[in-house]
């Protein structure tokens, strides 16, 4: 270690905090019903989320140059406040914009300028130290769809919040871990403030940068497909409302949640690439039953299939990229947060697909991402 390990605590908790922008999934089925919208029109939603790390990703790699990594992952905690701060006041089609947008320019900055941190304060496995973050985060994930729940169905007196009080709980986390990060002294190494936006995007010329970023894309869409999509399959196939559905959520979470933790120590005793074509092999089963299976038990074990196998792409696609410059840490940094704008990508094409042919086409848009992940094994060399 670098620092002490107690200096780990509030950068974990930051970890939690960027869990936060997983309520998007629950929140666009919650809003989706609350304001009568298509399903189209519903995935607008965590589209717009994820839009924003095409725009503020690089700019904010550029930005840590100026101000530094933690004073970046502050910038990141306030603006994430903000959004959660919104939906406090109302829900109408506005509010929802707003909340998350800035719940997606928050979460750009975070993930783009705390993973950096990381590496920083550590020596050893990178991927495995932003595993158990990974895990950390899931825990949020995960939490999100309960906290809704609850409050849609808890009698929650003068609030008036229902299921939106899962931002209140999440405001109050937001403020607490800006707080304890502010107070925590960490020392970090000098960079190159001579980085401009075209050397950030000339990076995207090394094979292997290139590559991470498109399977980062497919992660994220995967990911958010699957947040979003899994409760409508429950809800198009088998018949159930969507507080019964929304579990659907919550089970991908809690074997993502599971899949970082274990994955934390598999990445040290097994080989980097061994143990991602064992993820994609999850992943790839868990797509074929969802496309076919009508069966809630199979159903079950798919989406928990792909919380788990999902649960440690990024830490090693992620890893694989860093390390490959390993001069050009925030660019790529930026680079590579900048491949979440497959959140936007994905859910609007499974959007428009599940209009046209029900959910069984928003999954087909998630092979997709799956088979890239498959072919992305032999680039791996760990």
């Amino acid at each position: 270690m670098k620092n002490s390990k107690l200096f780990l605590i509030p950068v974990m908790l930051c970890f939690f905090a960027m869990g936060f922008v997983d309520l998007v999934g629950i929140a666009s089925n919650y809003v989706k019903e609350d304001l009568g919208l298509s399903d189209t029109t519903a995935n607008i939603f965590p589209s717009l989320v994820f839009f924003w790390f095409l725009i503020f990703s690089i700019p904010t790699g550029m930005l840590m140059n100026k101000i530094g990594r933690k004073k970046t992952v502050l910038l990141s905690l306030v603006v994430t406040v903000l959004s959660l701060c919104l939906p406090l006041f109302g829900e109408n089609f506005t509010i929802m914009l707003l909340s998350f947008s800035f719940l997606g320019i928050g979460n750009a900055l975070m993930q783009t300028s705390l993973n950096p941190l990381i590496s920083t304060m550590i020596s050893g496995n990178l991927a495995s130290t932003l595993t158990f973050g990974q895990f950390i985060k899931a825990i949020a994930s995960f939490v999100a769809p309960y906290l809704a729940m609850w409050g849609a169905t808890a009698v929650i007196p003068d609030a008036g919040l229902s299921w939106r009080v899962l931002f209140l709980v999440f405001f109050v986390v937001g403020v607490f871990t800006a707080i304890l990060l502010f107070l925590t002294p960490i020392k970090e190494e000098e960079v190159d403030e001579a980085s401009g936006f075209k050397d950030c995007v000339s990076l995207l010329g090394k094979p292997i940068v290139l590559l991470s970023f498109l399977g980062i894309m497919c992660h994220v869409g995967i990911d958010v497909g699957t947040n979003t999509t899994a409760p409508k399959i429950l809800m198009e196939r088998l018949g159930f409302t969507l507080n019964e559905a929304a579990f659907a959520t919550s089970l991908y979470f809690i074997f993502r949640t599971i899949g970082a933790l274990t994955g934390s120590f598999f990445l040290r005793i097994m080989k980097n690439k061994v143990f991602f074509a064992l993820s994609v092999t999850m992943m790839a089963v868990a797509v074929v039953i969802m496309l076919f299976s009508s069966n809630a038990t199979l159903l079950y074990i798919a989406i928990a299939l792909m919380g788990y196998g999902n649960s440690n792409i990024f830490p090693i696609v992620f890893s694989q990229a860093l390390l490959s410059v390993p001069d050009k840490k925030n660019e790529v940094s930026g680079l590579m947060i900048m491949g979440l704008f497959g959140g936007t990508v994905f859910p609007l094409l499974m959007g428009f697909a599940s209009d046209a042919v029900g959910q069984i086409g928003a999954v087909a848009v998630m092979a997709v991402g799956v088979v890239y992940l498959i072919s992305y094994i032999n680039k791996i060399n760990q």
